[in-house]
């Protein structure tokens, strides 16, 4: 069996591990961490019977996710101090964990990723920097490429923590040819207990959605699928059609509950999913070999710029990638 389709099996019936050999559990833990679900499987296998070595690393894999859902909950906690009175929504892995949800389980979290209005951004990054962030890119053509056409702040660390945070004043670039609606998704934020507030459940999916299939190359597709799954397990699809229409996103949020059928079932579809569009995803999204390392390279290469087209129109394109191209390879 294709490793990620072990893993997509192993995640959505955790009691099949149990018939796994050595060399199925050493593909199933590489393709997991390659795919930053380590926690997330953990989570899901613990406690059922397997060989010691397979429960040392489940059982260090659910310490590292704790300390990371610490860590970044407390990040989430110092942008709230230092944004002050500035409303913001957090987003993906840290709104899943501050809001308690199964799709939070275990799950990798990096950055921590907020949404704040876009009439607010300025005052928002004045008050972050005299709070100890930094910027990242300090190049002027990429500062004014996220200025001018990204959806997002250009990206800033934390000095002393060397944390970082993305301030997106709405979820696709300002090019895409999708134009999801912010303000609809800090209007309908749901709060939390300290003050810090999460986008309702079909934004999340919408949020997944478009990550998915209207911005990237499709990089963490399985987990980000996952948290599609579950979000409806746990929520339900109740307006989200109404919902994914008002962004935009139909489309994207029709795949996206596909794809999640076949790769995460309760019955797989690997072979009769949706036609050749949704089979060539799940080619993409299953890419890695036993040892967690890419493969399909055409394939990838494909998404990649296609990730590329998507973001933004031709010729704006040719003038990026020909600028991006003499820099790095102009001298000194």
């Amino acid at each position: 069996m294709n490793p990620a389709w072990l893993l997509a099996r192993t995640l959505r019936d955790p009691a099949s591990a149990g018939k796994l050999g050595p060399g199925e559990w050493t593909a199933l833990f590489a393709v997991a961490r390659a795919e930053q679900m380590i926690g997330t499987l953990a989570m899901r296998i613990q406690g059922l019977p397997m060989p010691e070595d397979a429960r040392r690393v489940v059982r260090d894999a659910i310490a590292s996710a704790e300390q990371g859902r610490t860590a970044a909950l407390w990040e989430a906690e110092m942008a709230r101090r230092a944004l002050g009175d500035i409303p913001f929504v957090l987003l993906k892995g840290t709104a899943f964990a501050a809001a308690g949800l199964e799709a939070g389980r275990g799950r990798s979290i990096g950055d921590l990723d907020i949404l704040v209005a876009r009439d607010l951004i300025e005052e928002a990054e004045t008050r972050l920097l005299a709070a100890g962030w930094e910027w990242v890119k300090p190049d002027p053509y990429d500062d004014q490429y996220y200025r001018r056409w990204m959806h997002e702040l250009p990206p800033l660390i934390h000095r002393e923590r060397d944390r970082m945070i993305d301030v997106h004043h709405t979820i696709l670039p300002l090019t895409a040819r999708i134009t999801p609606d912010p303000r609809a998704i800090l209007d309908a934020a749901w709060p939390l207990a300290n003050g810090l507030r999460h986008p309702s459940p079909n934004d999340m999916l919408c949020h997944a959605a478009a990550h998915l299939f209207a911005d990237g190359d499709l990089a963490g597709g399985m987990r980000n699928l996952w948290d599609v799954r579950c979000l409806v397990e746990q929520f339900g699809t109740e307006g989200l059609e109404a919902r994914a229409e008002h962004h935009g996103l139909a489309g994207e949020m029709t795949r996206a509950i596909r794809l999640v059928q076949a790769l995460y079932g309760p019955e797989p579809l690997a072979g009769s999913a949706g036609g050749w569009g949704d089979r060539l995803y799940l080619r993409r999204l299953t890419a890695r070999d036993g040892w967690g390392r890419p493969t399909r390279k055409l394939t990838r290469l494909a998404f990649y710029i296609r990730s590329h087209w998507l973001r933004m129109p031709p010729a704006m394109l040719v003038r990026h990638l020909w600028t991006k191209w003499r820099k790095a390879h102009s001298p000194g």
